[in-house]
């Protein structure tokens, strides 16, 4: 009876197994399977970054941050417009993918250790890369973030910022005094209305803060960069399908770029190109997709619909926006150039 018992022990416990494997390999696939099921993208952004993501009057979302997004719509469905946009509070960023309510985050998110082995998320690539400064008020004749000692600093609360703020502190003995806010716009008000002596963010972010302010020439941002900010789109961990799917996109913007492809070109060079690589990158020949589960022409419908990395970049970056952020000579070059930005091999 015993040795009876111990073998349906046995049974069982290998049924479970493969039960928790099936279910496991399941849930590799759901999200590319939901998704395309649902008929649309849910991506989730913040309220409003400028440059990353901002809506206007009518409603209609831009940024660099949304241009990801649609870029993956592209490649899932053809069409980049099948994405809703949902804006949450920092707070909520990490719930709203753990729970369903997001596919993919794309909302100027540092990749840190902490965020990637605790919050149940994948960060999968590095879009932007940028580093946590300051910025005061001119009349207040600080030159450098070494000069605030007994400042009050407005941060947004959660945020890798206000960590680093506070090693920033400690390490300098500088006393300052966070002020935290859980909105951006809030933050930014508080700051322009003088209720703190100096906001602290992302450069790109103080950059963005500075160029809506009524007055521009009135902020400074001090020459200091205190941190390492890796802005980075993550989903949900232990999806693996879903996850190729996402970081494959934003390699196909890069890959683009360093083959001369843009959204002007790409018919013309689609037509006449020779080029086995060019060939393959684009559907023409290979069955790359196939791992992906995406259509052939997938990687052309990204950057037919949206562009390449530079072009998403310098449309909503770039030395003729409200940002004016010059690409050259920074580490949001192509690798070929100096950067960090880099495709792995289409192959």
């Amino acid at each position: 009876m015993k040795k009876t018992t111990k073998i349906l022990l046995i049974a069982v416990v290998a049924i479970c197994g493969m039960l928790l494997s099936q279910i496991q390999a399941s849930a590799a696939e759901s999200t590319l399977k939901t998704v395309q099921k649902r008929g649309f993208l849910n991506c989730i952004i913040g309220n409003a970054f400028v440059g990353f993501y901002t809506v206007n009057e009518s409603g209609e979302w831009s940024g660099m941050d949304i241009d990801i997004c649609r870029s993956v719509a592209a490649a899932v469905f053809g069409d980049k417009d099948k994405v809703k946009f949902n804006s949450v509070q920092w707070a909520q960023s990490f719930t709203s993918i753990k729970s369903g309510a997001g596919d993919l985050l794309s909302k100027g998110m540092t990749w840190t250790l902490s965020r990637d082995t605790s919050q149940g998320l994948d960060f999968l690539d590095t879009y932007f890369y940028d580093g946590q400064g300051f910025m005061v008020h001119k009349d207040s004749g600080i030159k450098s973030a070494l000069e605030l000692k007994g400042a009050t600093v407005c941060v947004l609360t959660g945020t890798s910022s206000e960590l680093n703020l506070t090693d920033f502190n400690r390490s300098h003995n500088l006393n300052m005094t966070p002020v935290v806010f859980d909105d951006a716009s809030v933050r930014n008000a508080a700051f322009f209305n003088k209720n703190c002596d100096v906001m602290t963010n992302d450069r790109s972010g103080l950059a963005a803060a500075r160029s809506s302010a009524q007055n521009p020439g009135d902020y400074v941002v001090l020459p200091e960069t205190i941190s390492k900010e890796a802005l980075s789109f993550a989903v949900r961990q232990n999806d693996s399908a879903w996850a190729n799917v996402v970081k494959w996109t934003f390699a196909a913007l890069l890959e683009a770029e360093e083959l001369g492809i843009n959204s002007k070109n790409i018919d013309q060079i689609r037509k006449t190109t020779t080029n086995p690589v060019v060939k393959r990158f684009l559907g023409l020949e290979g069955d790359l997709n196939k791992g992906l589960g995406l259509s052939p022409d997938w990687a052309y419908q990204v950057i037919k619909q949206v562009g390449n990395y530079d072009e998403i970049y310098e449309r909503n970056l770039g030395p003729n926006t409200a940002l004016a952020l010059d690409r050259k000579g920074t580490l949001n070059e192509l690798w070929t150039r100096g950067g960090l930005l880099y495709s792995k091999s289409f192959r």
